[in-house]
């Protein structure tokens, strides 16, 4: 007679053991790589029968668990439990270095791997390696040129969904992100981290030749170049060229005559939308720009540097 939590059945290959010999043979298919369940409607062949059972649904499109919380319904039971702990809020697996905690094992699975920095997944057409499946099929996309996910907007195409969730934003003006300090809002979560460092006052990046600092990288860049006077991006029409892609932008709207920012009092047009808020004073009356040293305002920036050289006695030639 078999004992209790006695496991008479043993793998002669590794050591799992079990209870019944019914379990044994189904474990052996995992080294004999037997498939003996077969699907009829496609080349699809398993070694247990409850998987085909599960892939069957696939065709038939049956989804027998159902949410009673919501009208959600799965062809798997997993994934009807993991479903239902987004209505309770449960999140049974924790991380054991830091407070992270997930409904999902495969979320902490992934997870992990930002402490050991394991990189699994490897391109073979370049060097680039990655902690998730996902982002090694959205790299290798870079290098097909695949674009599956399309804007049904305005035709735009990119290689990765969460790309175009964050375009759809600039036709929706959908701004989920949001300044904890000030009101102000975005559509991506990195340019909030950006935004935030104002506040902090943090400016980790220096520049090398003077003693400016900045807190993005790419507005080193840019300030580098008053450096080295490199100017990368050039007018196809002309010989014009410039430090910063917003120059060149705003410079092609000389050829093309475009003057996309108009006044709603008058009708005048201009190409930038500084020049606009500078024009709007002329109606509002408004000058924010005021003289330290006696009661003179003025709308203009340029039109404070002039005066304060009554002040100065300095002379200016133009």
């Amino acid at each position: 007679m078999e004992k209790r939590g006695e496991k008479p059945y043993s793998c002669g290959t590794c050591k799992y053991s079990c209870h019944q010999k019914s379990d044994l043979v189904k474990h052996m298919r995992i080294h004999t790589g037997e498939k003996p369940y077969s699907c009829k409607f496609c080349e699809y062949s398993c070694s247990q029968k409850s998987s085909l059972v599960r892939h069957t649904r696939i065709h038939s499109g049956e989804k027998p668990y159902s949410c009673e919380v919501c009208g959600y319904s799965s062809s798997e039971k997993s994934k009807l439990v993991k479903h239902i702990r987004t209505h309770t809020g449960e999140m049974p697996y924790s991380c054991e270095l830091c407070e992270y905690s997930c409904s999902h094992k495969s979320d902490l699975l992934k997870h992990m791997r930002s402490h050991t920095g394991e990189k699994p997944y490897s391109c073979e057409i370049c060097d680039y390696s990655f902690s998730q499946k996902s982002s090694l099929v959205s790299h290798i996309k870079l290098h097909s040129g695949e674009k599956p996910y399309s804007c049904i907007i305005c035709g735009y195409s990119c290689s990765r969904k969460t790309h175009l969730n964050i375009h759809m934003r600039t036709h929706t003006g959908e701004k989920p992100y949001s300044c904890t300090a000030c009101d102000y809002s975005c559509s991506r979560k990195s340019s909030l981290v950006k935004h935030m460092q104002k506040h902090n006052g943090d400016k980790p990046y220096s520049c090398n030749v003077c003693e400016y600092s900045f807190s993005q990288n790419s507005d080193l860049v840019r300030h580098i170049r008053t450096h080295t006077g490199e100017k990368p991006y050039s007018c196809k029409t002309c010989d014009y060229s410039c430090s910063q892609k917003s120059n060149l932008v705003i410079h092609m709207q000389i050829h093309s005559g475009d003057k996309p920012y108009s006044c709603k009092v008058c009708g005048h047009s201009f190409f930038q939308k500084s020049d606009l808020v500078r024009h709007i004073r002329i109606h509002t009356g408004e000058k924010p720009y005021s003289c330290k040293m006696c009661e003179y305002s003025c709308s203009n920036k340029s039109s404070l540097v002039k005066h304060r050289q009554i002040h100065s006695g300095e002379k200016t030639f133009v």
